[in-house]
């Protein structure tokens, strides 16, 4: 069983910035790709950043040049390091993991429980 444990979210000024941070445990051997979503009130959870083992990455167009994702491999973790912040980031943060392998088999795909960011002055 995999575990997602986010850290990082709270209560920033509009221009201020935060740094999102994902660990995922259990027996992992490696991850295919790992990410963020986010989710507003009454609004669909979005992609917000997602990075590869490869280390390629992809942002939201509404992020970019603001968030930048990053992440370690041997240590399972993900980052999102979030600046610029505006009123409409306010959302709770999804990490997301895919492609989990395993030592003995696939784990398939994992979510944490959500961290909460709220932007508002």
């Amino acid at each position: 069983q995999v575990q997602l444990v986010e850290s990082g979210g709270g209560l920033v000024q509009p221009g201020g910035s935060l740094r999102l941070s994902c660990a995922a445990s259990g027996s992992i051997f490696s991850i295919g790709t790992m990410g963020w979503y986010r989710q507003a009130p009454g609004k669909q959870r979005e992609l917000v950043a997602l990075i590869t083992r490869e280390s390629s990455t992809n942002y939201a167009d509404s992020v970019k040049g603001r968030f930048t994702i990053s992440g370690d491999n041997a240590k399972h973790t993900v980052f999102l390091q979030m600046n610029s912040l505006k009123s409409e980031d306010t959302a709770d943060y999804y990490c997301n993991a895919q492609g989990i392998i395993g030592y003995d088999r696939p784990l398939g795909s994992a979510w944490g429980q959500g961290t909460q960011v709220t932007v508002s002055s």
